[in-house]
């Protein structure tokens, strides 16, 4: 391409990609799709696409057959189907640190159905004996399960929908039940379902959790998703920003492509995998995936250091007047802070994680969440806080109670939360927020007693026996209250200073 008339990406459009730009190099004709996966955004497109779109641009035998059909199941992947569907499902990948950037187009998308209006569509992909593999990205709000017990949640609105009207589902488990019983009819063969959300033991909630939901009104089924279907442990790591048109005009401009829906991430990323198929799977191992017999090592990590201080900058960081990850991890009052919490409060209740070096990991983390090219927001990083804190935050807290160690900086983010969910910020300004639980969380905190720690502690689904503690209480409660009085940027200096302690 010899002009900088931005193009559409398309097929057409691959014949003549600006000159730098990465194509597929294989031909997308011959591509079979062997994977169905479930939640096609920013993350699953930098991520598990990628791994395929290497394998198969490799030349792997057999690589060609391990295609992906994306599916959308919630109202709004109605933009992302849209966009999708009018790109014959490419779109462009920007990779940024600093002020350097490399951009590909990705082909390893070979198809996108949107559930929410085709949910038929999706029953019979699941039970095609082509497709071999299903993998999730649904967030942790999107397994429905008790915080507490660990067990589905049988008053969620949306598995309640699914029980009583199981040909429109609204959930994972209604999509994989109506597939699986339709699978184990025509005698499909077994499958794999592989969960590639940020929780501990992802591929046991899983399990767990469906195989609760089809005891409720599918019970002979469940003999046969045990016999027939395999559920690995995984662990994920890419910061993906959300997309604005930010990133499109970059594609635009830079690129010289028409992308409605580019992604752009960081130059990292990781995928460990429990090596446990029920019907084979692609060899990722050659793209640098790690395939283990325990991912458990490094599900912990992964989740008590990154997820744990993404969320400690999110909340405290928004009220202290930050927008962007970056400006957060780059502030000086910050730095001390999070790595304290890192090496003091969470160091010590990881285990060793083969090949894995901490220092040099936490160390690598600061480094990625101070890259000014990722535009990543903080309110990204403080959605769905009622499904992350329990398993971040809270599951570091109650391991330092039993060992009786410190978790002020912890306690931190807790009461950050807590405070974010007034909705206003000290400037008076509407805090917006997306959580599966807002309105209950919104109705105690904006409530009389709103800056009572025992109202929301009383949320044993979210905190678990916490509210039991009378010194975690305590601590608590005069963290929220100076969060109030004195503003949050005097009570990190406070934390620091180790004056609240």
């Amino acid at each position: 391409m010899t002009n900088t008339t931005a193009a559409p990406v398309n097929e057409q459009t691959l014949k003549n990609l600006p000159a730098n730009v990465q194509g597929p190099g294989y031909d997308r004709n011959a591509l079979k799709e062997g994977i169905l996966h479930i939640g096609v955004g920013g993350f699953h497109r930098s991520h598990q696409a990628l791994y395929l779109d290497d394998l198969i641009g490799g030349g792997e035998s057999g690589a060609d057959q391990w295609a992906i059909c994306g599916v959308g199941i919630m109202p709004q992947d109605k933009a992302m189907h849209d966009a999708l569907t009018k790109q014959d499902c490419l779109y462009t990948l920007v990779e940024r640190i600093g002020d350097k950037s490399t951009a590909r187009v990705i082909g390893s998308l070979k198809n996108y159905i949107f559930g929410f209006e085709n949910p038929e569509e999706v029953f019979a992909k699941i039970a095609d004996p082509a497709i071999k593999i299903v993998t999730l990205t649904a967030t942790e709000g999107g397994y429905c399960f008790n915080q507490l017990t660990g067990k589905l949640d049988l008053d969620n609105a949306g598995v309640k929908n699914d029980l009583s009207d199981p040909l429109k589902p609204r959930t994972i488990f209604g999509y994989l039940t109506e597939g699986l019983k339709r699978r184990k009819a025509a005698n499909a063969g077994p499958i794999t379902i592989l969960s590639c959300d940020n929780l501990q033991g992802n591929g046991h909630v899983a399990e767990s959790t469906l195989l609760a939901f089809c005891s409720q009104n599918n019970a002979d089924l469940v003999p046969w998703i045990k016999a027939n279907v395999k559920f690995p442990n995984c662990m994920v790591d890419r910061i993906t920003p959300v997309t604005t048109d930010a990133e499109k005009t970059l594609v635009r401009d830079v690129y010289h492509l028409e992308d409605k829906f580019p992604v752009v991430a960081e130059p990292f990323k990781q995928w460990v995998v429990e090596d446990k198929f029920a019907a084979g799977r692609p060899a990722l191992e050659k793209v640098g995936v790690q395939f283990t017999d325990d991912v458990a090592p490094y599900e912990k990590m992964k989740i008590r250091l990154l997820n744990a201080t993404h969320s400690a900058m999110g909340y405290l960081g928004y009220l202290c007047g930050y927008r962007y990850i970056y400006e957060i991890a780059q502030a000086p009052e910050f730095i001390p802070y999070l790595k304290a919490m890192m090496d003091q409060e969470v160091t010590p209740l990881i285990a060793n994680v083969p090949g894995i070096n901490l220092d040099e990991y936490k160390a690598s983390l600061m480094e990625r969440f101070g890259n000014e090219s990722i535009k990543d927001q903080a309110l990204r990083i403080c959605m769905d806080g009622s499904s992350k804190m329990p398993k971040f935050i809270l599951p570091s807290i109650e391991e330092e109670i039993e060992r009786k160690g410190p978790y002020t900086r912890l306690a931190l983010c807790v009461a950050s939360w807590i405070r974010f969910l007034n909705g206003k910020d000290e400037a008076g300004q509407e805090i917006p927020l997306q959580d599966p639980q807002a309105e209950r969380l919104r109705e105690v905190a904006q409530g009389q007693g709103g800056r009572d720690v025992r109202n929301f502690l009383a949320m044993e689904d979210i905190f678990g026996n916490l509210g039991k503690n009378a010194d975690f209480v305590e601590h608590l409660q005069k963290l929220v209250d100076h969060l109030y009085d004195k503003g949050a940027r005097a009570t990190l200096d406070a934390v620091v200073a180790g004056s609240i302690n």
